[in-house]
């Protein structure tokens, strides 16, 4: 049986095991664990909390009346009501695919009449993009935007009223 020189390890500072008759090296002054804290770790999201953001973010903007389509309304005001349903109105016209670092948004609107579709479209993206990026980190690559009705005012909503119990 050979036996072999042992060889410097990092977790032994200060000595000399290789025999080159190099100056022996200085105890680290780091300690195990440090550095940045925020490095140490993997964080995900969840695809529906991307969307709840951008759904709260696209209702602030001013001439948007609902998200979703008319069915997907309907049937989003009637599963509300509904004790444990798991979807948020929060989310309702919004899909999220999110990625590592990237996502991507498609958002259905329902917009007032009488206001600029172009102009409601582009307040709509740069609401959301800043709202998902400033609290995800995510950086948006692109946000779609289909506009499904108009609400005419007078023209009553899909939603059936909230019953008084």
């Amino acid at each position: 049986m050979t036996e072999t020189a042992p060889r410097n390890r990092p977790d032994t500072p200060g000595r000399d095991l290789s025999g080159s008759g190099e100056e022996p090296r200085k105890p680290s002054t780091t300690k195990r664990g440090s550095g940045d804290p925020a490095s140490r770790g993997r964080t995900t999201i969840a695809d529906g909390v991307v969307e709840k953001i951008a759904g709260l973010a696209a209702r602030d903007v001013i001439g948007v009346h609902a998200m979703g389509s008319g069915a997907s309304r309907t049937f989003g005001a009637v599963r509300d009501r509904v004790p444990g349903s798991s979807r948020s109105s929060a989310s309702r016209g919004v899909k999220a695919e999110v990625g590592e670092v990237q996502t991507a948004l498609d958002l259905d609107i329902v917009v007032d009449y009488g206001v600029s579709i172009a102009d409601v479209a582009r307040d709509v993206r740069e609401n959301v993009v800043a709202a998902v990026e400033r609290m995800t980190g995510l950086e948006v690559v692109e946000v779609n935007i289909a506009v499904g009705d108009v609400k005419l005012p007078d023209e009553e909503d899909d939603e059936p009223e909230p019953r008084i119990q």
